[in-house]
């Protein structure tokens, strides 16, 4: 990271123990559980599978990213003008707009840049949460850390397609299907080949990254923790159905990892997080997240109503959620990407 550090994070000790409580151990618990339930031959029907997706909608899944005009300010230690915040409703919509349009022109493409842009996106997040909350001196090796983004991203991503490939496959077609197409021009990915391939490249990387941490920091608490949820990961996405898996994890972990982010660069909520107060801390969350929520479900609409294909299912909602995700997450990932390298995250 060049001549910076972790240090230049500067999130506040108590600020720091308070958010590793809320979470590390009780989400640990919550995805060792499901994939231990799913381990034993328990399975839900997809529609409530789709259905725990879909209240992602509310449930921290849509707020996560409803900070993003306050997010670089606050980092910054800047107020929010009118002028700011008419700037970036600019560029975060034609960002949106543009790559609504390519869904409409190449579904099947834009469907495959969705989830590399979550690849990146998640492998910031779990970068970002192991670099502010465990404070891990083993990312401010530049290559240690790009591939630990690389890693943790490709969990959620790559170990469901790797296991799960009817599952993945069905997700492709309903989303695609939306737009009237069929996505057969990469069907080859989920041959048993190219899987087993991915599954041993990719086993293979993971093993060596967590070894070059080791290496460069020693057996060092945050190391152990980058270790233990590693494992974690694995496991619940090679036993979770991927739609459950997917849901579950973009609330407990991402959502909920990239809120307490912004807790800590928020004067405010920090120090009602510090003094024990969880009710001021969702309180400002809430107030400050509803705004953009409430645009955000207005393009959810939108989206529903310019699909080429009704939504008729549940699947098909979902569908369309997923669309929305995308068009949202591309610029939210341009925030975080800001983020990180303003607090030193980056290499």
């Amino acid at each position: 990271m060049g001549d910076r550090t972790m240090a230049a994070v500067n999130v506040r000790r108590d600020v720091r123990d308070r958010l590793l409580e809320v979470t590390a151990r009780p989400i640990w618990v919550v995805l060792a559980t499901a994939a231990a339930v799913h381990l034993l031959g328990v399975r839900l029907p997809t529609d409530v599978q789709y259905g725990i997706l879909l209240a992602t909608v509310l449930l921290l899944g849509l707020p996560h990213g409803a900070l993003d005009h306050l997010t670089l300010p606050r980092a910054r230690a800047e107020s929010l003008t009118a002028r700011r915040f008419v700037v970036f409703c600019g560029w975060y919509l034609l960002l949106a707009s543009a790559y609504g349009v390519a869904w409409l022109v190449a579904p099947t493409a834009s469907f495959v840049g969705f989830v590399l842009l979550t690849w990146f996106h998640w492998g910031q997040g779990d970068r970002a949460h192991l670099a502010l909350v465990t404070d891990a001196a083993h990312l401010e090796n530049p290559w240690v850390n790009r591939l630990t983004l690389f890693v943790r991203g490709g969990l959620p991503m790559l170990v469901p397609l790797i296991w799960f490939p009817d599952a993945y496959e069905s997700v492709l077609a309903t989303v695609v299907g939306l737009f009237g197409s069929s996505g057969d021009w990469i069907a080859s990915l989920f041959s048993s080949e190219a899987r087993l391939a991915l599954g041993v490249g990719f086993g293979l990387l993971t093993l060596a990254t967590l070894a070059w941490g080791y290496r460069v920091a020693g057996d060092r608490p945050a190391w152990r923790i980058d270790v233990v949820e590693t494992i974690l990961l694995w496991v619940f996405f090679l036993s979770v159905p991927p739609i459950l898996a997917i849901g579950l994890y973009f609330v407990v972990w991402h959502s909920l990892r990239h809120l307490a982010r912004l807790v800590a660069i928020d004067d405010t909520a920090a120090s009602a997080l510090a003094r024990g107060s969880t009710t001021g801390v969702l309180t400002r969350l809430t107030r400050d997240a509803l705004p953009m929520t409430a645009g955000a479900l207005v393009l959810f609409g939108a989206i529903a109503v310019l699909v080429p294909t009704e939504p008729g299912t549940v699947a098909d909602v979902a569908g369309v959620y997923l669309v929305l995700l995308a068009v949202l997450t591309l610029p939210h990932a341009v925030v975080v990407t800001v983020l990180d390298r303003i607090q030193g995250v980056s290499p």
